[in-house]
C-alpha cells in the first residue's frame, strides 16, 4: 500500500497528489492531526521534520515534495512527467523551485494576514500590497517560462505544470488571478480541466472554506504553531513584518524547523 501524508491546503502535498493521480497509482491519503499538538508516530517515522507531505511505499519512506516527485517518477515511469530534452527538464525543475520558494512565501504570507490575523490596519495593508505586487511579478515570470507552449514542459502536461497549478489556484482564491487574455490565464483554464488538478483543487477549496476559523483559534492560543522557515521567514521580514515575527516568538504562536535527533 502506498500512503501520502498530506493536508489539502499544502501546495507541496498537492503537487505530489497530482503526480500520483497522473501516474494512475493507487494510494491512500492521510492527514495527520498536527493541530491537536501531537505528532502521530507513523507520520514522524516517515518524516522526522513533521511536515507534509511524506510518502510511504511499502518499506520505503520519502519526505520533501521534490524528492517525492523524483521517487514517483523513478518508481512509476509511465507516463513520464519530465520532458525528454535536458533543457526542458531543467526548465521544469527551475519553475518548480521558484514556485516552492518565492511563490509559496507570498501565498503563505497572505494566509498569515487574512486567516490568522497576524496584522491589522496599516501593516496588513502594506503586507497585502506587497503580496499583490510580488504575485504580479511571479505571474509575469511564469508567462515568460511558458512562452508559446501549451504546457511548461512543451507539448505534454508534466512536472512544471503540476508544480505551478497549486500556487496559481491559491492566487485565484486571494483574488489575484492571472490577467485575462494572457497565455498564463489560458494555461490556468486548461490545466484545471485535467481531472488530477481539478480533484486536488476541489479538496483544497473545501478545506479553505471549512474549519479554518477553528485552526485560527488554535494558532492564536499557541496550541498550534505555524512554522516560519527559510523563504517564509524571509518574506515576512523583507515585506515589513519583522514585528509579526517578534510578536509570534513572544506569544509562542510560531515555531521554526525541527532539530533532528
Amino acid at each position: 500500500m502506498t500512503t501520502l501524508y498530506e493536508h489539502p491546503l499544502s501546495p507541496y502535498a498537492q503537487k505530489c497528489k497530482i503526480a500520483l493521480y497522473e501516474k494512475g497509482v493507487a494510494f491512500e491519503l492521510r492527514t495527520p492531526d498536527l493541530f491537536a499538538g501531537a505528532t502521530p508516530g507513523d507520520f514522524e517515522a516517515a518524516n522526522p521534520r513533521a511536515e507534509v507531505p511524506a510518502l510511504v511505499d511499502g518499506d520505503v519512506a520519502v519526505f520533501d515534495s521534490t524528492v517525492i516527485l523524483e521517487y514517483v517518477e523513478d518508481r512509476w515511469p509511465e507516463p513520464p512527467l519530465l520532458p525528454p530534452a535536458p533543457a526542458a527538464r531543467a526548465r521544469a525543475r527551475m519553475v518548480e523551485d521558484v514556485c516552492d520558494t518565492h511563490y509559496d512565501a507570498v501565498n503563505w504570507g497572505m494566509m498569515e494576514v487574512i486567516v490568522f490575523k497576524r496584522a491589522e490596519g496599516e501593516l496588513a495593508a502594506t503586507l497585502m500590497a506587497r503580496a499583490a505586487e510580488q504575485t504580479a511579478g511571479l505571474q509575469t515570470w511564469l508567462e515568460r517560462q511558458l512562452g508559446g507552449r501549451d504546457w511548461f514542459g512543451g507539448e505534454a502536461f508534466g512536472w512544471g505544470d503540476l508544480s505551478v497549478a497549486p500556487y496559481v489556484n491559491a492566487s485565484v482564491f486571494f483574488g489575484l488571478a492571472p490577467k485575462a487574455g494572457t497565455a498564463l490565464a489560458a494555461w490556468h483554464a486548461r490545466v484545471n480541466e485535467r481531472e488530477s488538478v481539478a480533484k486536488t483543487a476541489a479538496a483544497a477549496a473545501e478545506a479553505a472554506t471549512s474549519g479554518m476559523g477553528a485552526i485560527a483559534q488554535l494558532v492564536a492560543s499557541g496550541a498550534f504553531q505555524r512554522e516560519y522557515r527559510d523563504h517564509r521567514l524571509e518574506w515576512m521580514i523583507r515585506s515589513g513584518g519583522l514585528s509579526i515575527v517578534e510578536a509570534g516568538i513572544a506569544k509562542g504562536t510560531i515555531r521554526f524547523s525541527r532539530e533532528l535527533h
